[in-house]
């Protein structure tokens, strides 16, 4: 347990609870908090993980923008569902990325856990393009996923970033429930507003 990892696990549990309410302030606080991670996780050599770390670098980067401007005619994204046809996309993509890191890892590196490593962060990343478009299903993966991280972790011993992952489910569900409670209060005053015209 090193300073630097306590670190990264406090600002990220600090954007991931400013996510689940919404609040745009969490972006860059995430671009913070994965920057930190990155070195974490180059030390315990999980070199997926710490790839991913620069694609949420740059996901966050546009999702603070998308969720200010990439709503209808460039104002604020509203929350959504994901459509049946992105899921095939996302789903699709995820599985051949998962395969592709797996076997590169695995063959070219001395990567520890690289299948289930590589697995994760595909979706983890299926899972972040998601929430920068504000598609609630996102939480619903961060919740599979995230209990498949604290496992992985805790086997690393690496228990603050475990413990961090395990309060991560529990904001998954709350932010799944605040989401839904955002896109019926949306989809309500659109339905009122629709009625009245």
């Amino acid at each position: 347990m090193s300073p630097l990892e306590i670190a990264a696990v406090v600002i990220t549990l600090a954007a991931v609870y400013l996510t689940t309410r919404q609040v745009i302030a969490c972006w860059p606080l995430a671009m913070v908090g994965v920057a930190l991670y990155g070195l974490v996780f180059y030390e315990a050599k999980l070199y997926a993980d710490m790839g991913l770390q620069g694609l949420y670098f740059a996901m966050s980067a546009y999702g603070w923008w998308a969720w200010s401007h990439g709503g209808e005619g460039g104002g604020e994204l509203p929350v959504s569902r994901t459509t049946r046809g992105a899921w095939l996309l996302l789903a699709g993509g995820g599985a051949l990325a998962s395969i592709t890191l797996g076997q590169t890892l695995s063959r070219t590196t001395d990567a520890s856990l690289p299948f289930l490593d590589s697995t994760l962060t595909a979706f983890s990343v299926v899972a972040q393009w998601m929430q920068t478009r504000k598609q609630l299903d996102a939480w619903a993966i961060w919740i599979v996923l995230n209990v498949f991280y604290v496992g992985m972790f805790l086997y690393k011993e690496l228990y603050p970033t475990a413990g961090l992952y395990a309060v991560f489910i529990v904001l998954a569900v709350s932010g799944f429930i605040q989401w839904r409670r955002s896109m019926n209060t949306s989809e309500n005053g659109s339905g009122l507003a629709a009625a009245r015209s």
